[in-house]
């Protein structure tokens, strides 16, 4: 190959390049836009999700709590529980684990044992654990009682729910009658 080649062939990628370059700038110069001053786009939303929101738990916190009791089997609650183990007790002058110890809890005040540091959000609950507020709780902790420190997700089976109740119900010197 020759210098003439080259030439040629250094000529070709040079005249390619400059005419990238002249296309972009007069495509620029036809199609110009204006950027806007804020850039994104606004987007309006309805307010729709706050009223279903506010419907699905006005329904959950009428539960029939008679219903759910009778899908319940102590036998399956202590099968259940045993998730709750990992951090409970629920033996007769048991001892808090990770979690406070669970025997005689059913109609208990909710954070009342004095050797567990509980949360803020328990601490100053004010309630007692009923047959309601145990099962609300179960479904998903967290949401029930913000700020809780019980990293459980919970139990989204009503049964399983019913069961465990059951059961702590159970494990208790005076057993609440159930519905």
């Amino acid at each position: 190959m020759d210098s003439f080649e080259i030439n040629k062939i250094i000529a070709a990628v040079l005249m390619v390049a400059l005419l990238v370059i002249g296309i972009s700038k007069v495509s620029d110069v036809i199609f110009h836009v204006e950027k806007p001053e804020k850039p994104g786009y606004a987007v309006e939303i309805e307010q729709v999700a706050d009223s279903s929101s506010s419907e699905i738990k006005s329904t959950d916190e009428k539960v029939d709590i008679a219903a759910l009791m009778s899908l319940g089997d102590v036998a399956h609650g202590e099968k259940v529980f045993k998730k709750c183990a990992a951090c409970h007790s629920i033996a007769k002058g048991g001892k808090n684990n990770i979690g406070p110890a669970l025997y005689n809890v059913v109609g208990r005040k909710v954070g009342i044992i004095n050797d567990y540091k509980y949360s803020k959000a328990l601490s100053g609950y004010g309630k007692e654990w009923t047959l309601e507020e145990l099962n609300g709780y179960l479904i998903k902790p967290a949401k029930w009682i913000k700020g809780t420190k019980m990293a459980f997700a919970g139990l989204r089976k009503e049964k399983d729910r019913a069961s465990v109740i059951k059961y702590l119900n159970q494990n208790s010197d005076n057993p609440k009658k159930l519905p």
